[in-house]
C-alpha cells in the first residue's frame, strides 16, 4: 500500500531510527553489548571529562543514589540496558562509546535495504528537508549516519534531535520543540516511526504521521492505530519534482 502526499504539502520529514530506518535487532544484539562491555573502562579512565561527568551525575540523580561510586553507576547502567530504559544519561554514554567504535571501524550502522536510496531521493526533492529524532543521543545519531554501509549520509540530514535537546518521544511538547527549532509548520512536517505512542504524540502536536510496520520488529504486533501505515519507505510518495 502506498501512502501519497500532495505535491508541495510537506517541507520536512523527521525519521525515527530503531525499528524504522534500521533493525532493532542490530541495536540490541550489537550496539548494546558493545557499549555495556566498555562502560566500566569509560567511567574509570574518563570520569572527569565534562560530558561523562554530567551523565554520571544524571545517573545518580535518576537512581536516587547521590553517592553511588563508579561500580554502582556501571551496574545501574546495565540494569537500564536490560530494561531497555530510554534514560538520557544512558544514551549519552552509549553514544560516546558507539561514536568512537564507528570512527575506529569496529562498527558499521544498519539500514533496511530500501532506506538509503529513498532518503537520497527525498533529500534531492525540491523543498524537503530531512531530520532525525531518536532516543539515541545526537552523537550516536551522527555516527550512525556517518558510518553507514554506503559511507557518510550526513549531507542528507539537516538536523538531529534526541531526548535531551527535544524531550521524551511520547510527549507532544517534544515535537512542538522540534517544530520551533526547524522553523517548519507542524502540518507541513511528516514523522515516521514504528511506535504508536510516538506517532500519537506527534499527531497531537499537529504533525502528519506514517507508521512503519516491519515484520519481525518488536512493535509490529501492536500496530499503528489510526495512523497511515507502510511496511517500507518506498511505499511513501512525497510527489516532489527532483532538482
Amino acid at each position: 500500500m502506498t501512502v501519497r502526499f500532495d505535491e508541495g504539502s510537506l517541507d520536512a520529514v523527521v525519521l525515527d531510527i530503531e525499528g524504522t530506518t534500521s533493525a532493532t535487532g542490530f541495536v540490541v544484539d550489537v550496539l548494546y553489548p558493545y557499549a555495556r562491555e566498555r562502560f566500566g573502562a569509560l567511567l574509570a579512565s574518563r570520569g572527569d571529562e565534562p560530558e561523562v561527568a554530567r551523565a554520571v551525575a544524571q545517573v545518580r540523580e535518576l537512581a536516587g543514589e547521590p553517592d553511588a561510586d563508579a561500580g554502582r553507576v556501571e551496574r545501574v547502567l546495565g540494569e537500564w540496558v536490560d530494561a531497555d530504559r530510554k534514560a538520557t544519561p544512558l544514551k549519552t554514554l552509549q553514544g560516546i562509546l558507539w561514536a568512537e567504535g564507528f570512527a575506529r571501524g569496529e562498527l558499521v550502522s544498519h539500514f533496511y535495504p530500501e532506506v538509503i536510496d529513498v532518503l537520497r531521493a527525498w533529500a534531492a526533492a525540491d523543498g524537503v528537508r530531512l531530520y532525525v529524532y531518536s532516543s539515541g543521543s545526537v552523537a550516536a545519531q551522527r555516527a550512525w549516519f556517518t558510518y553507514s554501509p554506503e559511507g557518510s549520509l550526513m549531507e542528507l540530514v539537516s538536523g538531529f534531535y534526541d531526548t535531551e535537546n527535544a524531550g521524551p518521544k511520547q510527549e507532544a511538547d517534544s515535537y512542538r520543540a522540534i517544530s520551533a527549532a526547524i522553523g517548519v509548520a507542524a502540518d507541513r512536517t511528516l514523522f515516521l516511526s514504528d511506535r504508536l505512542g510516538e506517532l500519537d504524540a506527534a499527531r497531537d502536536a499537529g504533525w502528519r504521521t506514517v507508521g512503519v510496520r516491519r515484520a519481525g520488529e518488536p512493535y509490529f504486533a501492536a500496530g499503528v492505530g489510526g495512523h497511515a501505515e507502510v511496511s517500507a519507505f518506498d511505499e511513501i510518495s512525497l510527489a516532489r519534482s527532483a532538482r
